[in-house]
């Protein structure tokens, strides 16, 4: 099973962009759904997370921009990003942990935001 992600893409400084990732196939007890992003020469850093309840966690960078979402119908992730920025420019990776918490990576996807 595959994680696939989409959703990236070129946008303007203070455009908006959704990712979206879902498995290829059916996977059960997902405990957890996260993205991560990659920038040049950069370490990948957690964005943000949403747990099976539906709490969540932000970096502070996108905090009152970014909105993670998840279907569990569907144990799709989403990430609603607005005002973006140049520095949100990353390859975006989601991240699914089951519950025994092994973790899933998606193959990410390209966000470019030109100023």
């Amino acid at each position: 099973v595959q994680l696939q992600a989409s959703g990236g893409g070129l946008v303007q400084a203070g455009g908006s962009l959704r990712l979206s990732c879902a498995p290829s196939g059916r996977m059960s007890s997902i405990i957890n759904m996260a993205w991560y992003r990659q920038a040049p020469g950069k370490q990948r850093e957690l964005v943000a997370q949403i747990s099976s309840s539906g709490s969540t966690e932000y970096v502070d960078s996108v905090k009152g921009r970014f909105t993670i979402s998840r279907d569990n119908a569907k144990n799709a992730v989403y990430l609603q990003m607005n005002s973006l920025k140049p520095d949100d420019t990353a390859v975006y990776y989601c991240k699914f942990v089951n519950g025994m918490y092994y973790g899933y990576w998606g193959q990410g996807t390209q966000v470019t935001v030109s100023s």
